[in-house]
């Protein structure tokens, strides 16, 4: 059951993240695409914001993709922690700790899952 468990939650946190991604890379799933989502992390101090928003893509879809699949689990384990991290530092940290405030509540759960997984590991239900 330990197996099972582990999956259910790298696909629903590695999926997640996945789409987060694809969010800021491509638009997609509601997204602002690379260029709209640049333009936010401009207003937030994170300059040049289309290459900010290309590397925060890219470490969501990967990282994401490499979790789920529980392939290369502690780089996909590393681009969540990492991009949860900066989250916390830029937009959330100064909000408090509850998510009700725009506070970190929410980005320290997801960091406490990916290392928590990243520690334990993938379990057996991997891609390959």
């Amino acid at each position: 059951m330990i197996d099972l468990g582990l999956l259910i939650i790298r696909l629903v946190v590695g999926l997640t993240f996945a789409g987060h991604g694809a969010q800021k890379l491509f638009g997609w799933f509601g997204g602002y695409g690379l260029k709209g989502t640049g333009g936010w992390l401009e207003s937030i101090g994170m300059k040049p914001g289309v290459t900010m928003a290309l590397l925060a893509g890219l470490a969501e879809l990967v990282g994401g993709l490499f979790f789920a699949a529980g392939v290369f689990t502690w780089i996909g384990a590393a681009a969540i922690i990492v991009t949860m991290l900066v989250a916390i530092i830029k937009v959330h940290g100064a909000n408090g700790y509850w998510v009700t405030q725009n506070g970190f509540e929410y980005n320290l759960i997801l960091i406490a899952v990916a290392l928590g997984v990243a520690l334990i590991g993938p379990g057996a239900y991997v891609l390959f």
